[in-house]
């Protein structure tokens, strides 16, 4: 029996500039992760540290257009080209900027995911 881990279906890099008081917001790089096999009704962002946060991917669609709320989860635009994630947690608040191209591209990904055909062995 072997315990590999399968990867995801689709993982795309993005910068997220994590919003705090500081003069400058710093820039991270983070994973958007899918694995439409195993729960397609999931996206995962993951931080260098290895926080992984898991919300619905309609969240996230929603949340590119119009503020939107599940849970711990907040997903607002930010202008034209920018969108907002706020994550809460029981350390605190994390809100992090992202450029909405790379997410609107993981996003197209995800649903291509979906609709390809599942091949038979």
């Amino acid at each position: 029996m072997s315990s590999l881990v399968e990867p995801p279906s689709v993982e795309e890099h993005a910068k997220a500039r994590i919003v705090n008081d500081a003069p400058h917001f710093r820039s991270v790089p983070v994973a958007l992760r899918y694995d439409g096999a195993h729960d397609p009704d999931a996206v995962h962002v993951v931080f260098p540290s290895g926080s992984d946060w898991t919300f619905r991917r309609d969240l996230l669609e929603s949340g590119l257009r119009a503020p939107a709320r599940r849970g711990d989860v907040a997903v607002w635009p930010c202008g034209r080209a920018q969108v907002v994630v706020e994550l809460h947690s029981p350390e605190g608040v994390a809100v992090i900027q992202f450029d909405s191209r790379p997410l609107m591209r993981f996003l197209r990904l995800t649903h291509a995911e979906v609709a390809a055909p599942v091949s038979g062995s």
